[in-house]
């Protein structure tokens, strides 16, 4: 089975695939949609279609590790997530994962292999996607 990390955004979310060990980032896209319920019915169709037994959402904690705005959308999103993909699989996870600083990181990868302007916009939240499923992957490997 399969861990899928999302970076939930208001018109683009970030997707990111482990591989079948779930030791390696696999695929990542971008959802870009604004509807929340139809971001939420794509990803549900395609944890499905991938076999993911675990979604991993990011938690947009403050720095000072307060829950703000985003973070409360992205505990909302998730909830609806879970209901929709649940309808197939009941065993399946969510996970709310601390994503401070992901979206910084993903700049400076972007940086270094020199995207800028409308290529970065569309890797962005890719790149977010990956780095937070990369930080949950390396949790559970150090788990076992």
């Amino acid at each position: 089975m399969r861990v899928m990390a999302i970076d939930y955004g208001d018109a683009r979310t970030g997707v990111a695939v482990s591989d079948t060990s779930k030791t390696l980032a696999g695929e990542a896209w971008v959802i870009n949609c604004k509807n929340e319920n139809e971001t939420a019915r794509i990803l549900a169709v395609e944890v499905k279609k991938r076999g993911v037994s675990c979604i991993v959402v990011g938690y947009p904690k403050n720095m000072n590790g307060t829950v703000g705005p985003r973070a409360e959308k992205s505990e909302h999103f998730s909830e609806k997530l879970r209901i929709l993909a649940q309808q197939d699989n009941d065993s399946l996870e969510v996970v709310l994962w601390d994503e401070r600083m992901t979206t910084i990181s993903a700049h400076r990868v972007l940086d270094e292999a020199g995207k800028y302007g409308k290529k970065r916009k569309k890797a962005i939240d890719a790149v977010a996607a990956s780095l937070i499923l990369e930080s949950y992957l390396d949790y559970l490997n150090s788990k076992s």
